[in-house]
């Protein structure tokens, strides 16, 4: 581990990062599951506002739709800890990468991978469908730069052994560093690990994507355009 720090140097980052998270790509009525009747949605919406409190605007001007992309590109992970590459879930960690085709390589594996663990491939013939949003952010930091480690290091970035790293990111949490700047154990596009969410800003929607899961293949088809693949992984 000490090794590993020694003679690191830091990389200078002001520029936007894409962040890429689970989402709908189209608005879904909440209440179809309940019944088939358009009606019987109307009268269930009826009840919910009957029923929930009003919503209080804040004192100064809100903006109730800027503090929800804040939140699902910024904050979520910061206050909602989960294990995870440089986290043993004590903590929490922002991940982004350097272009979009970077995140969707990291984004389709844990992905897949999550899918694995409830054993959605036993029970599908047909695709597995996942729908993504991504976000730029905003970073403004001194990164520990890991990259040229990764030789002398290569549990750095291994696939789905998180000892080494989760082990790194402990002392980079405890000493306060903003965050990390490494390679992708996916593929060789560039990924940030940050861990103060002070250093991040300015979220903006930047597209959706979707993902189709071919389960006798194992090969997912990316769209960003519905029905155009942009690119395939597997």
């Amino acid at each position: 581990m000490q090794e590993l720090f020694e003679r690191l140097t830091l990389h200078d980052f002001h520029d936007d990062a894409f962040r890429n998270i689970i989402t709908i790509r189209e608005t879904q009525d909440l209440y179809d599951d309940l019944s088939g009747e358009p009606k019987d949605w109307d009268a269930a919406i009826e009840a919910e506002m009957a029923v929930k409190p009003p919503y209080t605007q804040p004192p100064i001007i809100g903006r109730p739709f800027e503090e929800a992309i804040h939140h699902n590109a910024i904050e979520f992970p910061f206050k909602n800890w989960m294990e995870s590459r440089y986290s043993d879930g004590r903590f929490g960690v922002w991940y982004g990468a350097a272009t979009l085709e970077t995140t969707v390589h990291e984004t389709v594996h844990h992905w897949c991978r999550m899918l694995e663990a409830a054993e959605e491939f036993l029970h599908h013939d047909t695709p597995i469908v996942g729908e993504r949003r991504v976000f730029l952010v905003r970073c403004d930091a001194a990164l520990l730069d890991f990259r040229a480690r990764i030789a002398a290091f290569p549990s750095l970035v291994a696939p789905n052994d998180y000892r080494f790293t989760q082990e790194v990111g402990r002392r980079v949490h405890h000493e306060g560093h903003p965050g990390i700047l490494t390679r992708s154990a996916h593929c060789e596009g560039e990924v940030f690990a940050i861990f103060r969410q002070e250093v991040l800003s300015n979220a903006r929607n930047y597209c959706d994507l979707t993902y189709r899961l071919d389960t006798g293949s194992g090969r997912v088809a990316v769209e960003r355009q519905l029905g155009t693949t942009m690119m395939v992984i597997g």
